[in-house]
């Protein structure tokens, strides 16, 4: 294989995870808060865990923190059940028409994971 070859292989490889990593530029500036039932319980696989709230009838996409860091604030597919009622405090996507948050703390039972703690 020829130098250039290989080097556009590896540029594709490594470009992938960096489209399907969730930065902060598409969401809001403002801090946003949602409250509704747990209806997909927290998933940690891919770059981000996940979970989707059902708030007036209406399917949430919350975006966690990747799965080490959500892990690490004590946040599992198990600790909290679905029909449970939870509040996400983060950032709203920029897109009205997406129904998504990029989630720093995730309140259920009066327990706080803080999954961005380095963010306020």
């Amino acid at each position: 294989m020829n130098r250039l070859a290989v080097m556009l292989t590896f540029a594709m490889i490594t470009a992938v995870p960096v489209l399907a990593h969730h930065g902060w530029a598409g969401y809001s500036e403002e801090e946003f808060e949602l409250t509704g039932t747990l209806d997909t319980q927290v998933a940690l696989a891919g770059p981000h865990g996940t979970m989707k709230l059902k708030v007036d009838n209406q399917i949430w996409d919350i975006t966690l923190a990747p799965p080490p860091r959500v892990q690490g604030a004590g946040l599992t597919s198990k600790s909290i059940p679905l029909g449970a009622t939870v509040t996400v405090r983060g950032h709203r996507h920029l897109n009205p028409k997406r129904f998504e948050v990029k989630t720093e703390r995730v309140i259920y039972n009066g327990k706080v994971y803080n999954v961005y703690p380095d963010r306020k």
